[in-house]
């Protein structure tokens, strides 16, 4: 590979960083071709892009971020490394690798990720990372908890008054004067 062709990639890589608000790194040594391309096939499907980088080119894309500082990062780069990129939604990729694992017997294995700059490190985060919610997720329970009281509201005030102490004490009245 010339030089000019990493700094292409380099480029390259940058820019999915830079676009991508989650990422996900992992090992990709030990597949077999049929086994990385199923893993690919999977990650298509759920609109996630995986692809596998040089360590090197990797940390040079994630040096010329601005913003956020990613040499946490650094020391997870050995070995076969595969980037994930997410757009929109930051648990996908874990539960994808969740998914694979019950087929792979424990492969891929999460070497790091970042989810909108906060950075995750080792393969014991993959269960905390696949139990995040989504933002879409965390506007559905904020919406629920909001409309909650007001149900509750309607629903009493269509019940008449048949579960609030007015009604309880109407109640009683009736049955004494009968």
């Amino acid at each position: 590979m010339t030089r000019e062709e990493k700094a292409q990639i380099i480029e390259e890589l940058s820019e999915k960083f830079a676009n991508n608000a989650h990422f996900y790194i992992t090992d990709a040594g030990g597949f077999t071709v049929a086994q990385i391309n199923n893993f690919r096939r999977l990650c298509f499907k759920s609109g996630i892009e995986y692809k596998v980088y040089k360590n090197t080119l990797i940390r040079k894309a994630l040096e010329k971020q601005e913003g956020t500082d990613y040499s946490p990062l650094f020391g997870a780069l050995a070995g076969f490394s595969g980037v994930m990129f997410s757009k929109e939604i930051g648990n996908l990729p874990a539960k994808i690798i969740k998914e694979f694992r019950q087929k792979m017997e424990g492969k891929p294995v999460l070497k790091a990720a970042s989810i909108n700059s906060d950075l995750f490190v080792g393969d014991e985060n993959l269960t905390t990372l696949a139990e995040l919610k989504s933002k879409n997720e965390l506007i559905g329970d904020v919406i629920a908890a909001l409309q909650a009281p007001a149900k509750n509201l309607v629903s009493a005030l269509q019940n008449g008054g048949k579960n609030t102490v007015a009604g309880l004490v109407k109640a009683l009245e009736e049955r004494g004067n009968k």
